[in-house]
């Protein structure tokens, strides 16, 4: 495999401190965010489109994975090999409860690059993979970072390897925001914007869909979901 490039973001040298607030806040969050988050018809859709168009058995990664409710669950289910990943240590240990038939680790985005601890040439390299998701992990990352996180999951891919991607549309970059208690960063992309960074990383995007999306109990207007379904070009 090639490198990703990783390392040239300028940013680099700063990723163990300025991810230390948002892997405490899910942490904080645990078992209340599959509560407060419910109903996710998108984020399920994808996942069916993922599990259904690989063969059975092939090797799965879920890039902040969270709870591993929905997805890791319903990939493990569809019968894959699932790896997933996620900053929070507090929910790896949720994940690990509720999907034990998978296996998850605590891995910072950047860790899955080149020469990182779990990238290819690591000392805990995971391997490859026939099909990543990644659903709002990207949302966490400055907007600068995000292309060389994404070349690091091509990089992680089989040739013609699937990505299912999930952002949320909006024209911001590590915006602080109130969620459940806390503060966390998030940015996004209006989608064509998306579009081209997920090509110029060198995906191959097959598939679109949009779903309008609002948290549990609160009274905020719906945001719009875009799911991208990709593959390694």
């Amino acid at each position: 495999m090639s490198g990703d490039g990783y390392e040239e973001y300028e940013g680099f040298d700063r990723l163990v401190l300025d991810r230390t607030g948002q892997a405490e806040a899910f942490d904080a969050i645990g078992d209340r965010y599959d509560e407060a988050f419910p109903h996710k018809e998108g984020q399920l859709a994808s996942g069916l489109w993922m599990a259904e168009s690989l063969p059975p058995g092939s090797r799965v990664l879920d890039v902040g994975c969270g709870t591993g409710v929905p997805t890791a669950r319903q990939l493990s289910e569809a019968g894959h090999r699932v790896v997933g990943v996620d900053l929070s240590p507090g929910m790896v240990e949720v994940a690990r409860r509720q999907v034990p038939d998978a296996e998850f680790h605590r891995a910072d985005l950047a860790d899955l690059r080149a020469g990182g601890r779990f990238g290819p040439g690591g000392d805990r390299e995971l391997g490859e993979f026939d099909g990543i998701v990644a659903f709002f992990s990207l949302v966490m990352l400055p907007r600068a970072e995000i292309p060389y996180a994404l070349r690091a999951l091509r990089n992680l891919l089989r040739p013609g390897g699937l990505l299912g991607l999930s952002m949320v549309e909006a024209d911001v970059d590590d915006f602080a925001i109130p969620f459940l208690g806390h503060t966390i960063r998030v940015s996004g992309y209006l989608r064509e914007e998306l579009r081209q960074v997920v090509s110029d990383a060198g995906f191959e995007i097959t598939g679109e869909e949009t779903h309008a999306y609002a948290p549990a109990s609160t009274d905020v207007p719906p945001e719009i979901q875009l799911f991208l379904h990709c593959r390694r070009a």
